[in-house]
């Protein structure tokens, strides 16, 4: 004989059900958490629970202040990232992805001697702790916010030139291939690796989506001609707003 389900799981289950039935119609709120415990005979937390399971799988949403709704679908739209995402003179770190019929701009924030933690470190192959340029991006298309990009770069290359903060200098606001090869450093490969992951409540407020959301983190890294790493990014994306997608050249038979 099998375990029952927690009770959380149970009442999720039925909520998702009811949802799904149409008893409430979509955008519309929820009954209280309280009458909904008391219906289904289990403490408040445990409705917590549930509800909070169905806002992770995107069938409701939860207002900080007014409670919990069905959620609004919302139109997906793609996001297109080119094989050859940089090119010398491009815009800045991040903006390497094409969004399609969308005006994109970008905020910065960057802070030298940060310690690198230690997945940074081993992504750019240095010694944890080492002493790195850390930046944070903010992208906007058509004013809205599209993905939120944190890039490292070890000071020990950029530290002593013009080139040591992204958003300063004689190439502020250019990409790393540009400013990279403005130090003499030719940077002429990259690795990215998508992988799913759950907003954060720091990424849900910059992203203006909830805490839980699905989000697609794209782990790049950029290398130079020695195959060492220059910089190395994390980009989150609301998986729930944009489908990502590779343009990727096939080169001619000759």
């Amino acid at each position: 004989m099998g375990l029952e389900p927690p009770p959380y799981l149970r009442v999720a289950d039925d909520l998702r059900r009811r949802v799904a039935a149409g008893e409430w119609e979509v955008g519309e709120k929820l009954p209280s958490r309280a009458k909904l415990a008391t219906a289904y005979g289990v403490g408040t937390n445990v409705l917590q629970k549930a509800q909070e399971r169905l806002i992770t799988e995107g069938v409701l949403e939860g207002r900080a202040g007014s409670g919990t709704y069905v959620r609004i679908p919302r139109e997906r739209r793609r996001m297109v990232r080119i094989r050859q995402h940089e090119q010398p003179g491009g815009p800045s770190s991040g903006a390497d992805t094409a969004v399609c019929g969308s005006v994109g701009t970008w905020e910065s924030h960057s802070q030298a001697r940060t310690p690198a933690p230690d997945h940074i470190a081993h992504r750019l192959g240095i010694a944890p702790g080492s002493l790195c340029v850390r930046t944070h991006y903010e992208y906007l298309a058509d004013g809205q916010p599209v993905q939120v990009t944190v890039s490292w770069e070890p000071m020990a290359i950029t530290g002593e030139t013009p080139i040591v903060l992204p958003e300063m200098g004689p190439m502020a606001g250019k990409g790393v291939v540009a400013r990279m090869l403005s130090i003499g450093i030719t940077v002429d490969s990259a690795t990215e690796v998508p992988r799913p992951a759950r907003a954060t409540q720091a990424q849900a407020n910059i992203l203006g989506i909830s805490l839980g959301d699905l989000v697609l983190i794209i782990e790049r890294t950029y290398y130079d001609t020695d195959g060492r790493a220059v910089e190395t990014a994390d980009i989150v994306v609301p998986d729930m707003r944009w489908e990502v997608a590779y343009e990727i050249g096939v080169q001619k038979p000759r």
